[in-house]
């Protein structure tokens, strides 16, 4: 399979990246956020807070585990590692890039944590799930691009020559 599936922190910019890389490469775009969101017809949060965390990992791994898709630039939310069996399935299915920022720059970048419908375990602090999720995306990436210091169209560029190089 010849998918792109972007891995990382919430605010790493999978998203934006995203759609303009399948723009670039003539690929469709996916946001598994927004594939959760349509299947259960709720948005992240309110499933976050109806279901619970192990509730929301079981939506976000069936879901994921269920994509199907062929030259598409994935999106995935960022707790998408938590779910083995949905990472075993988008390993199968393309490449995994892992977008990596520093907590310094994410910090800068996030806003309201629960209106993004990320999922924290209660009492976990942004640095607690960077250091909980570095690893994890570490083990699942095929391509680790380092976005520090960049902005969209140098991460952009860093990410088509990686590519490139791959090929």
């Amino acid at each position: 399979m010849n998918n792109l599936i972007l891995i990382g922190m919430p605010g790493a910019g999978k998203s934006t990246i995203g759609v303009i890389l399948a723009k670039v490469l003539g690929y469709q775009f996916l946001d598994s956020d927004i594939l959760i969101q349509k299947q259960e017809k709720r948005k992240l949060h309110e499933i976050i807070d109806q279901e619970g965390y192990h509730g929301f990992q079981k939506i976000e791994n069936r879901v994921n585990a269920s994509i199907d898709a062929e030259n598409t630039v994935i999106a995935t939310g960022g707790s998408v590692v938590y779910c083995d069996e949905a990472m075993r399935h988008l390993k199968s299915a393309g490449t995994v890039i892992y977008l990596k920022l520093s907590l310094k720059s994410l910090s800068r970048r996030l806003g309201n944590l629960k209106g993004r419908g990320v999922l924290l375990k209660e009492g976990q602090s942004l640095r607690d799930l960077y250091e909980e999720r570095a690893k994890l995306y570490e083990k699942y990436a095929d391509i680790v691009i380092d976005e520090e210091g960049k902005d969209l169209e140098a991460s952009l560029q860093a990410v088509l020559e990686t590519l490139g190089e791959k090929e």
